[in-house]
């Protein structure tokens, strides 16, 4: 979006926020007013990097063999701890039917376990095998090693850069909700 846009959105967001109306209580003037054009600049880039970064580093994972859906549900068990069904189908963003499905494979190629509620014998507790972290571990350090390898090009400077926005970007992550 070009910034003359931007401006204009800007504008006239101002304009249907200002006056004789007042913020609701609680809420802080600049939440009312949206972001700042820089921030929606920065967020645009940041946004974009992000998923280029992804794609560049998940191609790493070709190497364990298993596909991107069933490496990021075996993740969220690795270095969330055990889910039942339900939690992990919501952290994935699937319907339960599909993790199920996903489940069993992973269950099949012995990447997890499936263990019954002891009070819902209907609840799943799924957690990963030994192997399934030995898989999630050695394809994150193919990733870190991979994405290390092309911050090496950068300057002492640069690096030192990148490093404190990381510490930046971790800090509003935290604080995200």
């Amino acid at each position: 979006m070009s910034t003359k846009k931007r401006s204009s959105k800007k504008n006239a967001h101002d304009a249907a926020v200002s006056g004789s109306r007042e913020p609701e209580a609680g809420s802080r003037l600049a939440e009312a007013r949206g972001p700042k054009p820089e921030a929606l600049s920065v967020a645009d880039r940041l946004h974009s990097a992000a998923i280029h970064l992804l794609r560049r580093v998940r191609k790493q994972d070709v190497a364990t063999g298993e596909g991107p859906a069933r490496l990021s549900a075996l993740s969220v068990l690795v270095f969330g701890g055990p889910k039942t069904l339900g939690e992990l189908a919501s952290a994935e963003q699937v319907k339960p039917p599909t993790m199920s499905r996903m489940v069993a494979g992973l269950a099949r190629d012995k990447l997890v376990e499936i263990a019954s509620d002891s009070a819902d014998a209907r609840r799943m507790h799924i957690r990963a095998t030994d192997k399934g972290k030995a898989i999630l571990q050695q394809g994150r350090e193919r990733r870190i090693e991979y994405l290390a390898a092309h911050l090496n090009l950068l300057t002492g400077a640069e690096l030192e850069v990148v490093s404190h926005a990381v510490e930046i970007l971790g800090r509003v992550l935290r604080d995200w909700d």
